[in-house]
């Protein structure tokens, strides 16, 4: 039987309860996912120092072919973005500036840094986002940075995130593509805390002066990221959810959700339908926590689905930016990358392929049974079929067979990489 008779099959399957396969695919394609450049180099960035002094950051493991350079992190990026469906976005790190070989500080990057990343962008068809780098550098080796004691520290870190925010609103403006810029910082105790409240009071001044500038929003847009815990934060973390989901609601910015950032067995799903209802954006760092990590790459899980959904059927789309943070140096970065974007698209379009409006009506009605009956029997539904022809239609290897250009790219690009 050909792809196209397996497709078929199932466009009649789903047919049978309501779904339009087509239209599904065909609002898969306007779904831009953020792809983070840190997998590649293993959050090393291009600062020219010996990449992760701490922060709550590690990258375990080490596969041989990680990027030292742009040159061959944008060469990586290429590979992964010719095997995944989709036109996508790039998520930037401040300290992966193009620096020229000078020794450019945290506080004095410019939009000059990131003008060749801007140009890569244009040509490759991507939208930019931003995050300032509050970790990697010896004013945040002691785990504080706009939370710090010291008034000159603090200073120095929102410094830094005002520039940032205006290289996001650079990368905006240059693209013609909203940029968001998205702020999470590591500070936080490994034991016991004997003050929580004064950090959360020198977090909000920080924060509050270094959003001070208004911004087009059309070129920038801020975010702000908690966290349950980190490496060296085990104890206590100042920019917690409760903290920052009502800095958000207060200040009307972007929150940002990292599904890693929560315990092992809270799912951030069931957050989206009430954080939506208080704050004008979300932004969401799809990650997979296992255990104490939080950064494993995303399989297509119960979890990951269960996003997707809320997303999908809550309509919650044109609302969210969808962006990856997992870094993964055990295994071949650029499938880690692959892998894990497909994931997240595969999720969506398995949301995509639901019978909401059946569901919902049944669920109104007070039939759980038969909503019960319907949720289980879509589960059998051959999305596969549907997700191989969105891949042969646009030009990328099935999942089956995914590794071969990936081995072949790995022969003869990562493997000469010492």
């Amino acid at each position: 039987m050909t792809s196209n008779s397996h497709y078929s099959l199932a466009q009649e399957q789903y047919a049978a309860i309501g779904v339009d396969t087509d239209a599904a695919l065909k609002a898969l394609a306007t779904i831009p996912i953020s792809v983070h450049c840190w997998q590649g180099d293993d959050v090393a960035g291009f600062e020219g120092d010996s990449g992760i002094t701490g922060g709550g950051i590690m990258a375990t493991g080490n596969y041989p072919g990680r990027a030292r350079s742009i040159d061959e992190l944008r060469s990586d990026l290429e590979q992964v973005y010719s095997l995944v469906p989709g036109k996508h976005r790039l998520n930037l790190h401040a300290s992966y500036l193009d620096h020229g070989g000078a020794k450019v500080d945290r506080t004095e990057i410019e939009e000059k840094h990131f003008q060749s990343w801007a140009d890569w962008a244009k040509t490759q068809g991507l939208g930019l986002d931003f995050n300032p780098t509050y970790f990697s550098h010896p004013l945040a080796n002691d785990g504080f940075t706009l939370a710090h004691p010291d008034k000159h520290v603090r200073e120095f870190w929102i410094e830094h995130g005002k520039r940032s925010r205006k290289i996001g609103a650079f990368l905006g403006r240059e693209l013609d593509n909203t940029c968001v810029t998205n702020i999470w910082i590591p500070d936080g105790l490994k034991d016991t805390p004997a003050d929580r409240r004064g950090p959360r009071e020198r977090l909000i001044e920080s924060l509050d002066e270094t959003l001070s500038e208004k911004l087009d929003p059309n070129h920038n847009l801020d975010a702000v990221e908690c966290k349950l815990f980190g490496l060296g934060s085990e104890s206590y973390v100042v920019g917690s959810h409760e903290f920052y989901m009502g800095y958000a609601m207060k200040n009307q910015t972007v929150l940002c959700l990292d599904a890693g950032h929560f315990h092992p067995t809270e799912s951030i799903a069931d957050k989206i339908s009430s954080v939506m209802f208080y704050v004008p954006r979300l932004l969401l760092h799809v990650s997979r926590g296992v255990r104490w990590d939080s950064d494993h790459v995303i399989v297509l899980n119960d979890d990951l689905q269960a996003i997707a959904r809320e997303l999908v059927v809550g309509d919650y789309l044109s609302r969210t930016h969808v962006g990856l943070d997992f870094f993964d140096a055990s295994i071949n970065r650029v499938a880690a990358w692959t892998i894990g974007t497909r994931n997240i698209l595969r999720a969506l379009l398995i949301a995509l392929l639901e019978p909401t409006a059946q569901l919902q009506s049944l669920e109104k009605e007070g039939d759980y049974t038969a909503r019960m009956a319907l949720f289980e029997s879509v589960k059998s539904l051959p999305f596969g079929a549907v997700w191989n022809h969105y891949c042969k239609t646009v030009g990328v290897p099935l999942d089956t067979g995914l590794m071969t250009p990936i081995k072949d790219y790995e022969q003869q690009v990562l493997s000469k990489r010492s």
